[in-house]
C-alpha cells in the first residue's frame, strides 16, 4: 500500500485550489521557497498569497536549500506543517527544528548504497526522511531498489523521476510518493489532468 503522497512544485493559485478539492487530495503539497534555479521557484510576496488558503486535508511542505537564519525568520509566520531541508547537516537541521517548532523532511541525494546509509545520520532529528536523486531542479532518477534494505523508524518518502506509471511498482512498499516535473505540460507548468490522473491512479492501488 503506498503510504501518501506529494505533489511538488506548485506556483498558481489555480493548480493549489485544484489540488487541495481534489477527491483524493495529496497528504502533502509542497513550494520550492528560497531555490532560484528552479522553473517551480516562488518569489516571496507571491509565496505568502499563495500559501493563505484553507489547507484542508492537506499539509503544506516548505522546499528549502541550505536556507540561511535571515530566510527562516522571513517565512517562519507562513503556515507551513513541514521544512524539506536539502544540504543542512544533522546539527544545521537541529538547530531549525528546535527554533521554527516545524516538522522535518531531511532530504537526502541519492546516486549509491554508500549515499543510502547516510539516512542514519537524521534517524533523531527527522519526522520523514526524504531519497530523492541528485537533480534538484532537473528530473532525474537513482535506482528506487537501493531503498530495499532501509531499516527505519522514520516514515520515507520518496522523489526522482517519478512517473504516474511507476506507481504500481510501490504497491507494496511503505513509501510516500513524491513527485512534481511528471505532473507538467511544460517545464515548471503543472497539468491539471496529469495531476487527475496521478490522485486516482494512488487511489485506485489502495483500494
Amino acid at each position: 500500500m503506498i503510504k501518501g503522497c506529494k505533489i511538488c512544485g506548485i506556483s498558481d493559485l489555480n493548480t493549489l485550489n485544484h489540488i487541495i478539492n481534489h477527491v483524493y487530495p495529496p497528504e502533502y503539497i509542497g513550494f520550492i521557497c528560497n531555490y532560484k534555479k528552479s522553473s517551480r521557484y516562488v518569489e516571496f510576496n507571491k509565496l505568502k498569497e499563495l500559501v493563505n488558503v484553507d489547507k484542508k486535508k492537506s499539509k503544506f511542505v516548505a522546499i528549502l536549500v541550505k536556507p540561511n537564519e535571515e530566510f527562516l525568520e522571513k517565512i517562519k509566520n507562513l503556515p507551513f506543517d513541514y521544512y524539506q531541508i536539502y544540504d543542512c547537516n544533522t546539527k544545521e537541521i537541529e538547530f531549525i527544528k528546535n527554533n521554527y517548532n516545524k516538522k522535518i523532511i531531511a532530504a537526502l541525494t541519492i546516486s549509491n548504497s554508500e549515499d543510502i546509509k547516510r539516512h542514519k545520520n537524521f534517524e533523531n532529528i527527522a519526522d520523514i526522511i526524504l531519497f530523492d536523486s541528485k537533480g534538484y531542479e532537473q528530473s532525474e532518477s537513482f535506482d528506487h531498489e537501493l531503498l530495499n534494505d532501509v531499516k527505519t523508524s522514520k516514515q520515507i518518502m520518496i522523489a526522482g523521476d517519478i512517473k504516474t506509471s511507476d506507481l504500481i511498482k510501490f504497491k507494496n512498499k511503505p513509501y510516500i510518493i513524491d513527485i512534481s516535473g511528471h505532473l507538467e505540460s511544460k517545464k515548471g507548468v503543472k497539468d491539471l489532468k496529469k495531476i487527475d490522473k496521478f490522485l486516482n491512479t494512488v487511489h485506485d492501488i489502495n483500494s
